[in-house]
């Protein structure tokens, strides 16, 4: 409960001990209620500045792009490539004043709207028809049978349904008579997806691309396929694309290899809701992540709670450009070590700050160099723009320049992209660490934003400058984090209750017996 204050005594001792007593007091009292009302100050700014953070990120616009003065002219920088001075900007501005004053100014003529021609793509296959002509076309009641004199020719866009047909094979079987003992032969069958070859690969690949294609969960598939005639129940469905995983963990195995052979990756991760199985999967000593999964389950069985927060990962090579996912109970930091240490990967990981990619160099024995991607530093300056917006324009116009930087040595070849990170993101980056040194960023306090935001930058420091002495590091990971829209767009209906991770890239599984791989709506 909290204490009332003390009511301050109305009248003044005579002792002078007393007096001084009295006065010690009042000084307390008042250092304690000057305490306070900066605490409720500070507490009222953080309020408002998270009110108004709220306010911002459900109305402002969701790009990132920051102008510290959209209105301000473009300034003087002498030396800098592709910008001319200010003067002789200004002397070719009043030479073509001077001309334009001197040529007549011609009457402007609006032209004339051109009709909208919608033509269908050339390269769709053509069906010709040839209309067949009435007789009282072809035929005049007057002068008789007419002469053709030439043809309109239409086209129009036909959509014809998904078609589903059975496809019946015959194989003869061959004996020979009253020899028994010779056996029966007969053609040789194809490997097949399900036992009994009941389905063919195609379907397979249409499930598996409506579902991760175009996020279409198994029983929106049920209604497309009753509407060609085949009704099957959502167990076939997710055990055909259970059974599709398992045929193509080869290509999934060599696309992990190519990926890992490559010096650069990114990586990224986000959440996918894991809803529990009925049993609990036993240990496998065979599958490195059996004891985490069940280790999970068990814990949120015993805690009651239906499903747990799973972690899909994704994998990008900088210099291929090819794309894994992978797929874990947790985020613990088990998951990449899996994926990339013990695995012998050896190369930079450009990634955000998360502590499992942090210390991947140390355990790694320093096969693994972290680099930082510097968007997650000028996002958080960017939030806490609001709470100092002069101290944190200048961190944003110096990240300014150093994207306009990467913006010219996109197109260069690495050694020159090297040189020039070094002549002009080597400075920027010197006056963005004098900056933090000064004495006025120190002097934040330490629950601010901004200062989280300055910290955050200081703590990861020479991660965020590894694309400096690397060409061939990019200066963030947006590359890698889009990845992750293709599984927040389908993340409402693809609750998983079961899956095996090699369906979206990964050849580690998570083996539950006797229980089908589930998907259902959120």
């Amino acid at each position: 409960m909290k204490k009332k204050p003390q009511p301050i005594r109305a009248t003044i001792p005579q002792d002078l001990n007393a007096c001084q007593a009295l006065i010690q007091e009042l000084f307390a009292t008042i250092a304690q209620q000057q305490e306070s009302l900066v605490e409720k100050d500070r507490q009222l700014v953080e309020k408002q500045a998270r009110i108004e953070q709220l306010v911002q990120e459900r109305f402002r616009r969701r790009s990132e792009r920051y102008k510290a003065a959209p209105n301000q002219m473009v300034l003087d920088f002498p030396g800098v490539p592709g910008i001319e001075s200010m003067a002789e900007a200004l002397a070719d501005a009043v030479v073509e004043e001077v001309e334009a004053e001197e040529v007549a100014v011609a009457t402007k003529t609006r032209k004339p709207r051109r009709c909208r021609k919608e033509q269908l793509p050339a390269d769709l296959p053509r069906r010709e028809i040839v209309v067949e002509v009435p007789e009282h076309v072809r035929c005049c009641p007057t002068h008789g049978e007419r002469v053709r004199i030439g043809e309109d020719v239409t086209e129009t866009l036909v959509l014809v349904p998904a078609e589903l047909y059975v496809e019946r094979r015959v194989y003869p079987k061959y004996a020979c008579a009253n020899h028994s003992e010779c056996g029966v032969g007969s053609p040789s069958r194809p490997v097949s997806l399900v036992e009994g070859h009941r389905y063919d690969t195609s379907l397979a690949a249409e499930i598996i691309t409506a579902k991760y294609g175009f996020h279409l969960p198994v029983y929106r598939q049920q209604d497309l396929f009753a509407r060609c005639g085949w009704t099957p129940a959502r167990e076939t469905l997710l055990n055909i694309m259970r059974l599709s995983a398992e045929l193509v963990s080869p290509l999934v195995e060599y696309l992990i290899w190519r990926v890992l052979k490559t010096r650069h990756v990114g990586t990224d991760d986000t959440t996918v809701t894991l809803l529990l199985p009925r049993n609990l999967p036993e240990i496998d000593p065979d599958n490195p992540r059996s004891a985490r999964i069940r280790e999970v389950f068990q814990a949120a069985r015993e805690a009651g709670h239906p499903s747990v927060i799973a972690r899909m990962w994704a994998y990008r090579s900088i210099q291929e450009k090819l794309n894994i996912f992978d797929f874990t109970v947790s985020r613990h930091r088990d998951g990449p070590d899996q994926f990339l240490i013990e695995t012998g990967y050896e190369g930079t990981l450009i990634s955000d700050c998360y502590s499992g990619y942090v210390t991947l160099d140390e355990r790694s024995a320093a096969r693994i160099r972290h680099a930082a991607c510097n968007s997650h530093a000028r996002r958080k300056i960017l939030h806490a723009l609001l709470n100092h917006p002069q101290l944190g324009a200048l961190f944003l116009g110096m990240y300014l320049e150093l994207y306009d930087i990467e913006g010219q040595a996109k197109a260069m070849t690495p050694a020159d992209r090297l040189q020039l990170r070094k002549e002009r993101a080597v400075p920027v980056w010197n006056r963005m660490r004098e900056l933090l040194d000064d004495r006025l960023v120190k002097q934040l306090a330490p629950k601010d934003k901004m200062a989280e935001a300055l910290q955050y930058l200081q703590k990861h420091w020479t991660a965020l400058r590894v694309y400096l002495d690397d060409p061939l590091v990019p200066i963030d990971n947006n590359e890698v984090e889009q990845l992750m829209k293709q599984v927040a767009v389908g993340r409402n209906y693809a609750e998983l209750r079961v899956m095996k991770s090699c369906i979206v890239g990964r050849r580690s599984e998570i083996c539950l017996p006797n229980v089908a791989p589930t998907l259902s709506r959120s």
